[in-house]
């Protein structure tokens, strides 16, 4: 009998350490957008403190940046997005939730292999589905996430003053590059 209980306390050891080996993830992933009209000045911005966490078991994709992390190269720009445009300090967090299509850790190597990537994102507290074609490859242990898609203002309920409605895109192109390594 006590045989049994050590190895049943083995195997249940043996399955809570694989289940935590199964997930990558990273603090420093960096997210880009894009919403500049080529005759204006550019209007972009970087975040490089994206949160994301993959499950190599069931392709499951979240992620988390925090609105003040973009930063612009015209301060008066980062400002008016945080005031004016984002609401900051009322909506301080995005979020992206979904899942890696047809994902299979197993067949990751060091060539980049494309993935539908689809799920909700949530910005201003504004939830909308979102599909993008991504690019994920696994090198010396970690693994690379590219991808971009792009929203328009309006589905964020994003107010642009008429003003400077025509220095700014119609559609706001998003970028992301995450590195992500095995969580231990």
């Amino acid at each position: 009998m006590v045989s049994k209980k050590i190895i049943l306390s083995i195997l249940l050891v043996s399955f809570c350490t694989s289940i935590q080996a199964q997930k990558y993830f990273t603090k420093t992933g960096i997210t880009n957008f894009k919403a500049s009209v080529d005759a204006f000045e550019p209007v972009a911005a970087t975040s490089n403190s994206t949160t994301a966490i993959v499950n190599t078991v069931d392709g499951s994709f979240a992620a988390l940046l925090f609105m003040k992390s973009f930063h612009f190269k015209v301060a008066l720009m980062e400002e008016h997005f945080n005031e004016n445009y984002m609401d900051s300090d009322k909506f301080p967090k995005g979020t992206f939730k979904g899942s890696i299509v047809d994902f299979n850790f197993s067949d990751l190597s060091e060539t980049e292999k494309e993935y539908t990537i689809k799920g909700m994102l949530n910005i201003r507290g504004i939830d909308k589905e979102v599909e993008s074609i991504s690019k994920i490859k696994r090198v010396n242990g970690t693994i690379s996430l590219t991808s971009n898609f792009s929203v328009t203002p309006q589905e964020f309920d994003i107010k642009i003053p008429n003003i400077v409605r025509k220095k700014i895109s119609e559609r706001i192109n998003i970028t992301l590059e995450y590195e992500l390594v095995e969580k231990k």
